[in-house]
């Protein structure tokens, strides 16, 4: 490899151990506080739907753009109604996305089950792809009876794999630390 292209990608080890850290420190905020972590996740992606749309407003004025205005106003419109909404009732929000997630489980629980079915005499171990889908079905059915409690768990999910996420950025960012030096 370049010697040159690994000392410039050296030089930036610190933004991979600083992108490590704050997503450490995410994920320990999201295991201590997890309601308050699903609240947060829902308005933060209000903020970026506002984003969106007023960007998709501003492209309305580009000629150059290669989507059909109809469907730039559309998005634009649908950003900043879900954005709004987030904004405003982060608490609603991460009700009704969890509602979707359980929904999505459900679909992907039988969808998994049918195949197992489909596919038992082409493979082995078919039982594992059903078993998935029963677990997907039991957990959609958990979510939509105990919602609060899904939305903690799902932010328990997420803190953890925010930390799994920072440690292996902070290792890796040690490790091009460590290459730059050697070279």
């Amino acid at each position: 490899m370049n010697a040159g292209l690994l000392r410039m990608v050296g030089r930036s080890w610190w933004v991979l151990v600083l992108y490590g850290v704050i997503g450490v420190l995410f994920g320990i905020a999201a295991l201590l506080w997890p309601a308050k972590t699903a609240v947060a996740i829902a308005w933060a992606f209000g903020v970026m739907a506002i984003a969106e749309g007023v960007l998709s407003l501003l492209a309305l004025f580009d000629r150059n753009v290669s989507v059909s205005k109809g469907w730039l106003v559309l998005y634009a419109l649908a950003s900043l109604v879900f954005g709004v909404l987030a904004v405003s009732n982060p608490v609603a929000t991460a009700g009704v996305l969890l509602l979707f997630l359980a929904a999505w489980l459900l679909v992907a629980g039988i969808y998994r089950i049918v195949l197992a079915i489909r596919i038992r005499k082409a493979i082995t171990g078919e039982w594992m792809i059903a078993l998935s889908g029963v677990l997907a079905i039991v957990l959609a059915v958990l979510f939509v009876m105990r919602p609060a409690a899904g939305l903690v768990t799902v932010a328990l999910w997420i803190g953890v794999a925010a930390l799994i996420y920072g440690v292996l950025q902070i290792v890796a960012g040690l490790r091009m630390r460590k290459l730059a030096e050697a070279l």
